[in-house]
């Protein structure tokens, strides 16, 4: 039995022709631009789960398709975009700079990082920076208080010392 006339039985006196029954022939164009057209969709869809699954709970929903109809009705991604929170964590410079290693992993996660992936990535870079920086003043201050403190227990006990000697 052929296709055309299981679709005839099937779909109720509707039959299918194939291109070579009709003499007809498929445009190469056209299957090329198809061919195409779902080798785009699959790396674009593998792309961006790349970056979702590396930003964890950084990222802001899921993903976001730009779609193209194909000669075959079908809709394509072209591309996407996932939506990553670049926000540092209040108040605390060590979380940022975690924070920041993970966006970074995120951007960077598929095989081919795109312009705006590179960005992304060295503004995690320079997210984890000013983080370090502002953990190293915090650091420095915190020493200087530690300083202050044990110089003042050490000038209270340096004289009682000297007393108790004279």
């Amino acid at each position: 039995m052929s296709i055309s006339s299981i679709a005839s039985e099937v779909g109720g006196g509707a039959a299918a022709i194939s291109p070579s029954q009709s003499g007809n022939r498929p445009d190469p164009r056209k299957q090329q631009e198809i061919q195409e057209l779902r080798q785009r969709d699959a790396e674009v869809k593998a792309h961006e789960a790349a970056h979702l699954a590396a930003a964890g709970p950084y990222a802001r929903g899921g993903a976001h398709y730009d779609y193209v109809v194909g000669s075959d009705g079908q809709r394509y991604a072209v591309g996407g975009e996932v939506s990553i929170d670049l926000s540092k964590v209040p108040d605390d410079p060590e979380a940022t700079i975690q924070k920041a290693e993970t966006i970074k992993r995120a951007a960077l996660a598929p095989a081919n990082p795109s312009a705006q992936d590179r960005r992304i990535a060295a503004e995690a870079d320079r997210m984890a920076l000013e983080a370090q920086q502002e953990l190293a003043k915090k650091r420095a201050e915190e020493m200087q208080g530690y300083d202050r403190n044990a110089g003042v227990a050490a000038g209270a006990a340096a004289p009682a010392t000297i007393d108790l000697v004279i």
